[in-house]
């Protein structure tokens, strides 16, 4: 699939065993998962707007850091690479990814900027409201150079880079196209989560994942993306441009297209009763990293990609991926 032959594994447990011995090197956009759960039973007399009576706090590992969950409950060892805040909410951050058990030796603290948390109220499974704290301007000289000094020993030990973007800065241009010709150099397969700042800087990634909005604003186009002709032309036109082995768009309720140019793949959605899209695009890109990794072949990492969405849809919250479940799905669904 990507210069090399495909594998063809004979059981999903032979799949997941692979997954296991992979190390996984994450780059990108880290923050906090803040989530006030309460009950709403009254408007407050000041303002038109509910009064929340809170019942749970949680801290979850958020952005850059919920593709590292994934990754570890898909069973590979993730290495977390990027920029937090030399503040408190920055030491907050290490310490809850550390009690997942990963590997934090990539993070740096700057102090140019703060650490970005994103805080959702949440009421009877619905959200009320979110407060985002962030610095979004890109890294500075110096902290870019400090993150390739933290990159340089986990690319020598990763199978696989994923690039997590969310347009809060960490990852530059400069950045990007200097991990991407290390990982090059040592033949590591990298795999891009895109937001619009960066959307056409992952010249010559193996596997490329927008989802149709961002290939919409990406490429600036008036095509009809729902047209399966039309998004082919956009799919093509993309990959021209990036000069990237493949393309992976993910197309929410059609489910989602992969091509390499010459190949086309299809998986339309499965029916699942939604709660929440939070997340979703995180745990689609682990899945798909660990295939590509894998040698899986292109309907096989379409298939449990999209699989892997729709599941956690029918969570409240970014939550990562039950592996027991994507199991019996895949197993449910005979795609092995």
């Amino acid at each position: 699939m990507f210069g090399k032959t495909s594998i063809n594994y004979k059981s999903t447990e032979a799949l997941f065993a692979t997954f296991r011995t992979f190390n996984v090197l994450i780059i990108g956009d880290v923050m906090i998962d803040s989530y006030l759960w309460g009950k709403v039973d009254r408007i407050s007399p000041e303002a038109p707007v509910p009064i929340v009576h809170v019942q749970k706090r949680e801290k979850r590992p958020g952005g850059a850091a919920n593709v590292a969950l994934n990754i570890r409950s898909l069973g590979a060892n993730p290495m977390l690479c990027g920029l937090i805040g030399n503040d408190s909410d920055g030491k907050d951050f290490s310490s809850i990814v550390e009690q997942y058990g990963i590997d934090t030796s990539g993070l740096v603290a700057s102090d140019e900027r703060v650490t970005t948390i994103k805080h959702r109220i949440i009421s009877a499974s619905h959200h009320l409201l979110r407060v985002d704290q962030e610095d979004d301007k890109p890294a500075s000289t110096n902290e870019t150079e400090a993150l390739k000094k933290v990159v340089l020993p986990l690319l020598d030990k990763a199978q696989v880079v994923i690039f997590e973007d969310y347009d809060k800065g960490v990852l530059t241009q400069e950045l990007i196209e200097f991990i991407t010709t290390e990982a090059s150099k040592r033949n590591i397969p990298t795999v891009v989560d895109p937001k619009k700042r960066n959307f056409l800087h992952y010249q010559g990634c193996t596997l490329f994942k927008p989802n149709r909005k961002e290939l919409k604003e990406g490429l600036k186009t008036d095509l009809n993306l729902n047209d399966p002709k039309q998004l082919e032309t956009a799919a093509l036109e993309l990959q021209s441009k990036l000069n990237c082995a493949s393309l992976f768009i993910t197309l929410s309720e059609r489910g989602v297209y992969w091509t390499n140019g010459t190949d086309h793949v299809h998986i339309p959605a499965h029916h699942r009763e939604i709660a929440d899209v939070s997340g979703a695009g995180d745990t689609v890109i682990s899945v798909a990293a660990l295939c590509a990794a894998a040698q899986v072949k292109p309907e096989l990492l379409a298939s449990i990609s999209n699989v892997s969405g729709g599941l956690v849809c029918e969570q409240v919250g970014v939550v990562p991926i039950d592996p027991d479940l994507l199991e019996k799905e895949i197993t449910r669904l005979e795609l092995i």
